[in-house]
């Protein structure tokens, strides 16, 4: 693993990629107002035509699923060929921003390369919904999803990036300590895990690499009710008081990013406590790589990381 004590540079399409949205963002500041619904508005977008996403797979299904308080928009994403599992993904955005059109062509990818159907949920956002909305929010679609997980095989996996990574952390966790569902497989990209315990890659790379350490501190403000919150193991998994006894996981990170030691730290507390948990780095990347996969190599690298760590759970069990 890249020692995170040393800032390395992002690779050079990062690089660009990073100047060419400070560019746009400088040029638009002057345009159009900065506020959370035009920031809503702008980053729900895929960064691939959704209609040619959606060719890779079988079917995609906009669809309704409960939430703690009523019905969720969800995406069904189905595969070509015989399914093995279904894997409930949330998608990232510090709890506040992005949706099912923003992660559309991840899920579609994940799907047709896992061989499982992928569900994605619009959980609700931050701060109209503060902690722990969301994360009852996804709790019932999970229980909901293990009552139709028959028509997909069987097994059952949880998947998110970011703050949907962190969701799909807390979902095992709940699902532990709840009596189920059984779950097969997390796979979580760059989640947060931590709180408000430090590492040091929040120090390396507080600056100038998509996430900071200032907008980390921006998306809690909009999500928590009282700092207590950090410590509440439904938004750091890592204050759980047992990491004993989860599904394994797999945990995609970017180099660059302040989350990354996050990632690491959490897969070595997990092993620690007897469960299987793998990591993997994409050098020179920064946070939130994923979403351009159409542009960046390593983004379909890691999307491809991730589900053939799926269909490798999830034919096994099913």
């Amino acid at each position: 693993m890249p020692d995170s004590t040393a800032a390395s540079r992002p690779g050079l399409l990062t690089r660009s990629l990073l100047g060419g949205m400070h560019w746009w963002h400088t040029r638009r500041r002057n345009v159009e107002p900065h506020t959370l619904e035009d920031m809503r508005r702008k980053l729900d977008r895929p960064c691939f035509p959704m209609g040619l996403s959606s060719l890779q797979v079988r079917r995609v299904i906009d669809c309704r699923v409960p939430g703690r308080d009523g019905l969720l928009a969800a995406r069904l994403y189905v595969p070509y060929g015989r399914v093995h599992g279904v894997v409930l993904f949330m998608h990232g955005g510090g709890y506040v921003h992005c949706g099912l059109n923003s992660h559309h062509g991840i899920c579609c990818r994940l799907a047709r390369q896992s061989g499982a159907a992928v569900l994605s949920i619009d959980y609700s956002l931050a701060p109209e919904n503060r902690f722990p909305h969301a994360v009852e929010d996804c709790w019932a679609a999970l229980q909901w999803l293990a009552g139709e997980a028959h028509r997909w095989g069987g097994p059952i996996a949880v998947a998110g990036d970011s703050a949907g990574g962190t969701l799909a952390a807390v979902l095992a966790q709940m699902a532990r300590d709840r009596g189920g569902p059984t779950l097969a497989m997390q796979l979580l990209y760059y989640p947060s895990l931590y709180g408000e315990r430090d590492v040091p890659s929040r120090e390396t790379y507080a600056t100038g690499y998509m996430l900071s350490t200032k907008l980390m501190e921006w998306y809690a403000e909009q999500y928590i009710r009282t700092p207590a919150d950090l410590h509440d193991p439904r938004l750091a998994p890592i204050f759980a008081p047992s990491l004993a006894g989860l599904p394994p996981a797999v945990i995609g990170l970017a180099q660059c990013d302040p989350l990354h030691d996050e990632g690491t730290g959490y897969a070595h507390a997990m092993q620690q406590a007897g469960g299987q948990a793998e990591t993997r780095t994409w050098c020179g990347t920064v946070h939130g790589f994923l979403n351009f996969y159409a542009f960046l190599p390593a983004g379909r690298a890691a999307i491809k990381y991730g589900a053939h760590a799926l269909r490798r759970v999830l034919r096994a069990q099913g």
